[in-house]
């Protein structure tokens, strides 16, 4: 193989292919990275659909639905999403479990001017 002075291959040098462990690596970390980013945006959408119904229940400027979507998984110790998922059906169930629905008046009542 023929190296230029500088240590990097020449033009004629051969790419030897990656191990087949590599790519099989490289391919894992590709479909989990690829699970997570779905995850993601079924989350984000999730979430941005609850302030949508936190921001018209409670007549609040859309920065404050997402103060009020906290405060009430804070406040319940549930993770946001969860709650952003109870708040999303609840629209259509008109369910919503007792300590979620009193951390949403609260936190809704406080939000309010």
């Amino acid at each position: 193989m023929n190296l230029p002075h500088h240590g990097s291959p020449g033009p004629d040098a051969v790419l030897q292919p990656p191990e087949p462990g590599d790519l099989k690596t490289k391919i894992l970390d590709l479909e989990r990275d690829n699970e997570h980013l779905q995850t993601a945006i079924t989350s984000h959408a999730v979430i941005d659909q609850a302030i949508g119904v936190i921001i018209a229940l409670g007549g609040l400027h859309p920065e404050q639905g997402f103060d009020v979507l906290r405060h009430v998984s804070q406040h319940t110790n549930i993770k946001l999403r969860t709650v952003a998922d109870l708040i999303v059906d609840w629209v259509s169930s008109k369910q919503l479990p007792e300590d979620v629905q009193q951390a949403l008046n609260a936190a809704l009542n406080q939000a309010r001017p």
